[in-house]
């Protein structure tokens, strides 16, 4: 049986839903964030190196504290989609997805039949080994994996309006750092540039009545909420230790 996905249900809903970055290869670090109260986590599988056998067990740690497991694939490509969701990810988030038809290639490999054309195996980790009726397993599956795509170019906002047009993409996410070196200004962030490409993603993807990704600060996150960004991403399972431990240093030897 899939689980159900909390973080689609809370989006319907039309509630935030607060993740991080996973980049350590330790299941633990899976469980302490569920059992901190993360909604869902994302395995960075596009910056980090990890073996498929690793990458299984973080996504199946994640059922003992029930959060969403997520992963980022390295890119937008069929069969790596595949093997993410075949172990039981519950979502995938997608690099440079910056034309409508590369959208819907991601969308057709998340989905199996009607909706996509996802390669199918009933006895994948995802589908119980077998042990699940097929077709109550596609249904679940296609009403509960996660589509996300980034748009973190200047083709993805040129092509943006028609991106949007496609049924079942769930989140349009924005990569700030990524947007900042499409349009020139690499590493900031903060330049009028990217917070005025930022805001007109948002707007359009919430005119479209599609959910907004971001990455996020802490201190961000309400004024992102706000602006009716429902799915952000804060900090690094990496960054939360190295910024603890330079905090007990700073309190310890300062």
């Amino acid at each position: 049986m899939i689980r159900e996905n909390i973080v689609k249900k809370k989006i319907k809903n039309g509630e935030p839903v607060i993740g991080t970055f996973v980049k350590m290869n330790d299941p633990s670090s899976v469980e302490i964030l569920g059992l901190a109260g993360f909604d869902f986590f994302v395995l960075d599988n596009e910056h980090i190196a990890m073996n498929k056998e690793s990458m299984v067990n973080m996504i199946r740690s994640a059922s003992s504290v029930n959060i969403v497991p997520i992963v980022r694939v390295r890119e937008n490509n069929q069969v790596e989609i595949l093997q993410v969701l075949d172990a039981g990810a519950l979502g995938v988030q997608v690099p440079n997805v910056n034309t409508r038809e590369e959208a819907q290639y991601l969308i057709d490999s998340v989905k199996f039949d009607p909706m996509g054309k996802r390669g199918f195996s009933p006895t994948t980790r995802a589908a119980s080994y077998g042990m699940n009726p097929i077709k109550k397993f596609v249904e679940e599956s296609n009403a509960n994996t996660l589509v996300a795509a980034h748009c973190e170019t200047a083709t993805c906002m040129e092509n943006l309006d028609e991106i949007l047009k496609l049924e079942n993409l769930d989140i349009i996410f924005i990569g700030p750092m990524d947007l900042s070196q499409s349009l020139g200004v690499i590493g900031e962030v903060n330049h009028p540039k990217v917070l005025e490409s930022i805001d007109m993603i948002i707007q359009k993807v919430l005119a479209a009545g599609k959910a907004v990704g971001i990455v996020s600060s802490a201190a961000q996150a309400k004024e992102f909420i706000e602006k009716g960004v429902q799915y952000l991403l804060i900090n690094t399972d990496q960054g939360m230790i190295a910024g603890a431990a330079k905090q007990i240093i700073q309190q310890t030897k300062g």
